[in-house]
């Protein structure tokens, strides 16, 4: 399994705080709205890894020690074994910079209340609330046939 890091940006408007998600232009997940992130370069620390793709995928600029870890995620996907991966969770409050589009993905903020779990990975409505809400997380999740579909989930990472 290869290793990945998706990081959640917090910023407060208006007495709401929202996050930032961006839908993803290409690749895997084309058309969810997903956190930034994505695979760690070889060497790479899952932090470091997860400073420079929230750079190259909204221009924000985060310090590592900014970055709080938030957990793992264990994703397995037996009909495309190349697909599972394992990631590491982390969110932040601290950046600098406003959002810019990238070849990756359209950043976009929304409100905790009105973050778009129906357009996103069917997995992350089922773990991203608490992580937003200050928790952490340790699961594993396995897709069904269909790519798309939780069909298993384990409270640890396998």
């Amino acid at each position: 399994m290869y290793q990945v890091c998706v990081c959640y940006l917090l910023r407060e408007r208006a007495g709401v705080t929202e996050v930032l998600l961006g839908r993803k232009k290409h690749g895997l997940g084309e058309g969810y709205y997903v956190g930034l992130g994505g695979k760690l370069e070889s060497g790479e620390q899952a932090v470091d890894a997860a400073v420079r793709e929230v750079f190259e995928e909204s221009g924000l600029v985060v310090v590592g020690d900014d970055l709080e870890p938030r957990g793992v995620l264990s994703y397995h996907f037996p009909s495309r074994e190349s697909w599972s991966q394992e990631s590491s969770v982390f969110v932040g409050r601290r950046f600098e910079g406003d959002p810019v589009a990238s070849d990756e993905l359209d950043p976009e903020w929304f409100a905790l209340a009105d973050v778009p779990y129906d357009e996103m990975w069917d997995d992350a409505k089922r773990w991203l609330p608490g992580v937003l809400a200050g928790g952490t997380v340790r699961r594993t999740f396995v897709f069904g046939e269909d790519l798309a579909t939780v069909v298993t989930e384990r409270s640890s990472v396998a």
